[in-house]
């Protein structure tokens, strides 16, 4: 059977590749560049799917998808765009899109999609969706393509989800944008940080505690779980926590209900957990230091957030982004050349978005003059690129001791903790330097290459994430 498309692409090249290879596939196509010639090729023919950029020559693509959509109620759609933001992969998930792919594509990964279309030709109906202010994301790179997607996914439905990247990546930003963004924004957003709490009091915090339950307590508390029941619970950095507060996380999930300490009924709530984590969890399995059983629990849907020396073309928009974050705190209104963002991009980011923010404000307030330029990034930032001495050497330590002390592994256990918390970060560290090629890093850290391999699986490192874009 020969199926139908529809294509809306006002780039007449992408119109002529997609078209082609959609003909090759035995696809019968009809192909615009507006959508006042849409509407009445969709009035002539019945189209199992169509493909539509946004930004067309006559308006936007999207804007009357609902009522589009009362006419051809079983029709498909997949969204194509250049407006890479979370803005728009939003608005394709708003409009119940198929699918939505960024530009510039995969090409077989669209034909898939179109096949996989045509095959459930799936009759979705608009709603009005969640609203388009606030959003926190800011970079168009492709690294970040992949995120926003994948957030877009879970917005409709109430999947546990397990966000993981690099400190400063903006992992509570992703929790956020998918509580505001989704079915529960009407809820409550509750956010724990298990590494900022003693280890004797996690279960107290997230499950609430009678009155008398241990000294102290002298009156009845509500737990984090209860507080966002009907909303959503944001567990951050869950390989914080220690392996008893793990048992009862695990059976609240499973069950549903909690039990405040020293309570002796169970109580019912309703929560989206969103979990996040800086660490290897995979190792930290390994070395029993976290339990296989939670972990498959919380990572329902991944998601993983670049560093940004792997979204380095995003680096001017933020900068400019928080230029205009510091006017509004009060510093004088600044612009920055395009030799400054240069000499950013340059910078090795190990902090992430959250350093070059805080880069970003200094600036601001050191600025002479309304435009920032390269001399005073090299100025500024003179004591971020310097290489690292005795003072690093002495903060890994310290970092290491502060580590050891707050796991309390279990006996036997000593040796394999501490490597979880500090191998991968160490392997990372020697691909990076040789622009992931394998051969030389394990070369740097004295280790044949085919431990190094084995190393990468073990870690979950994808060696390729390392190498430098030319």
């Amino acid at each position: 059977m020969s199926f139908s498309v529809l294509l809306v692409e006002d780039d007449r090249a992408i119109a002529t590749v997609v078209s082609e290879a959609l003909g090759d596939e035995g696809y019968r196509v009809a192909a615009c560049t507006s959508i006042a010639r849409r509407d009445e090729l969709l009035a002539e023919t019945r189209f199992d799917v169509m493909l539509t950029d946004i930004v067309l020559e006559d308006g936007d693509g999207l804007d009357d998808i609902a009522a589009l959509r009362k006419r051809a109620p079983d029709m498909p759609v997949i969204v194509l765009s250049a407006q890479n933001t979370l803005d728009t992969a939003v608005r394709a998930s708003d409009s119940e899109a198929f699918e939505y792919f960024p530009k510039p594509f995969d090409l077989d990964a669209l034909l898939r999609a179109v096949a996989q279309a045509v095959q459930r030709n799936v009759g979705q109906g608009g709603d009005s969706g969640p609203s388009e202010q606030g959003l926190p994301f800011i970079g168009r790179s492709q690294a970040m393509q992949g995120v926003y997607r994948m957030i877009t996914k879970v917005l409709r439905n109430d999947l546990t989800v397990l966000v993981t990247g690099e400190s400063g990546t903006g992992k509570e930003l992703v929790a956020e944008a998918i509580h505001q963004l989704g079915s529960r924004r009407t809820g409550p957003f509750v956010a724990i940080n298990m590494a900022a709490i003693p280890h004797d009091l996690i279960e107290s915090e997230l499950f609430g505690h009678e009155r008398g339950a241990f000294t102290g307590a002298v009156a009845q508390t509500i737990g984090k779980f209860e507080q966002a029941n009907g909303g959503t619970l944001f567990l951050d950095e869950i390989g914080d926590m220690p392996a008893e507060a793990q048992t009862r996380l695990l059976r609240a999930l499973q069950s549903g209900s909690i039990r405040r300490v020293g309570g002796r009924s169970e109580i019912a709530v309703n929560v989206r957990i969103v979990a996040a984590t800086n660490r290897a969890l995979g190792p930290m399995i390994a070395a029993g230091t976290f339990r296989e059983d939670l972990f498959y629990r919380l990572n329902v849907v991944p998601i993983e957030l670049p560093p940004l020396r792997e979204r380095r073309e995003d680096i001017a928009a933020l900068a400019r982004h928080f230029l205009g974050l510091a006017e509004n705190e009060g510093l004088s209104r600044h612009t920055i050349t395009d030799e400054a963002v240069e000499e950013l991009a340059a910078m090795p980011w190990r902090g992430n978005v959250r350093e070059l923010r805080n880069v970003v404000f200094r600036l601001a307030l050191n600025a002479r003059q309304e435009a920032i330029d390269r001399a005073l990034v090299e100025e500024v930032t003179a004591s971020e690129t310097r290489a690292p001495g005795t003072q690093a050497v002495d903060g890994f330590a310290a970092a290491l001791d502060a580590f050891l002390a707050d796991t309390a592994p279990r006996p036997g256990t000593l040796y394999h903790a501490a490597l979880a918390r500090f191998e991968k970060p160490l392997v990372e560290h020697a691909l990076r330097a040789m622009d992931g090629n394998q051969l030389r890093a394990a070369e740097l850290l004295g280790i044949n290459r085919n431990t190094l391999r084995k190393k990468l699986d073990e870690l979950e490192i994808e060696p390729e994430r390392f190498a430098r874009r030319r």
